[in-house]
């Protein structure tokens, strides 16, 4: 008997296979039947924020239903992605993810209440960002090696960031690791808050997102010193890279990507992937990302998924030597 029943589930399974087939054709096809809610998890104004509102306004353009961005910061970028890791798997909830969110965080918080290796869905890479080291009035420095020899000579210097266990921590602890220098760090929440006290004196130096600062160093008001990518950033072409001002070898570059929650369906992400391709592929979107600083790349979620796996592995060797760790 036992038998006889197995064989009539194996033959009820085979029957629902095509119904279930035809089930996930029309779910793609009657999506998206409602708003997109995007989750960004930084503070409004800075970079993923202008990235989010361009692309995420051709996205709903193509899909035909508002991508509605929704600002949710605190710890990181970790609150944020964890409402995206809790939301339900139906292409209604996505979120913009970070090297910090999905590589580095659960390496330096002693608590992360996801696992980004089993609990997202990647959808599209959305591009990569610089990091400026960058000094306001307070500090009258110019060049990179000004800026070592200060520190040298007050050891506890302070920088800021937008946060800690973003990309611009990392780059900072691993700047002050080549240099043998020990700066203090100042954590933000988001670049908004820190270039103000940059710019009002308060602070003498920041590792900021490009996109953030660019304004303000066209103006005259902030001294960019160096970039931290592996080249020059096409914003700031006469801008030396850290590498070429004294440390080869030194290289952190941010990137960005999409996801949903574990289990999002094959035909919705592919969906979503091609709205995000082609938002991406727009040349005014292009244009204003690139004059921004912001350097736009989209990516098939096969590839997005693959370097989130490798990242993650990276960035755990290159925590644990630093040992970094955050509350």
């Amino acid at each position: 008997m036992d038998h006889a029943l197995s064989r009539r589930q194996l033959a009820a399974a085979l029957a629902a296979a095509p119904l279930i087939a035809i089930a996930g054709r029309a779910q793609a096809q009657a999506y998206p039947g409602k708003p997109i809610r995007f989750i960004v998890p930084y503070v409004a104004g800075g970079t993923t924020d202008l990235v989010a509102r361009l692309v995420g306004e051709k996205v709903g353009a193509r899909l035909g239903q508002p991508v509605v961005i929704e600002s949710r910061p605190g710890a990181g970028g970790n609150i944020g992605m964890d409402a995206v890791a809790k939301a339900a798997p139906d292409g209604y909830t996505i979120g913009f993810g970070a090297i910090s969110t999905n590589a580095l965080n659960p390496h330096i918080y002693k608590s992360v209440p996801f696992d980004p290796r089993k609990d997202f869905t990647a959808i599209s890479l959305l591009g990569t960002s610089t990091i400026v080291l960058e000094v306001g009035p307070k500090l009258p420095v110019k060049t990179v090696a000004e800026f070592i020899a200060r520190a040298r000579a007050e050891p506890g210097l302070q920088y800021g960031t937008a946060g800690n266990g973003t990309s611009m921590h990392l780059a900072a602890v691993l700047f002050g690791q080549m240099t043998g220098t020990q700066l203090t760090h100042v954590a933000y929440r988001g670049s908004a808050p820190g270039i103000n006290d940059l710019l009002g004196g308060h602070l003498g130096a920041m590792f900021d997102n490009l996109p953030a600062s660019l304004p303000h160093i066209q103006a005259g008001k902030l001294t960019a010193l160096a970039v931290a990518s592996a080249a020059r950033s096409p914003a700031l072409p006469d801008i030396p890279t850290i590498a070429e001002a004294g440390l080869p070898g030194y290289a952190v570059e941010p990137w960005f990507g999409v996801y949903g929650p574990n289990g999002l369906p094959q035909p919705i992400v592919e969906a979503l992937n091609a709205a995000f391709v082609e938002a991406l592929g727009a040349p005014e979107v292009k244009d204003k990302l690139s004059q921004a600083g912001f350097n736009p790349k989209a990516s098939s979620a096969a590839e997005l998924a693959a370097l989130t796996a490798s990242e993650y592995e990276k960035f755990g060797r290159i925590a644990r030597e630093a040992k970094i760790t955050i509350e």
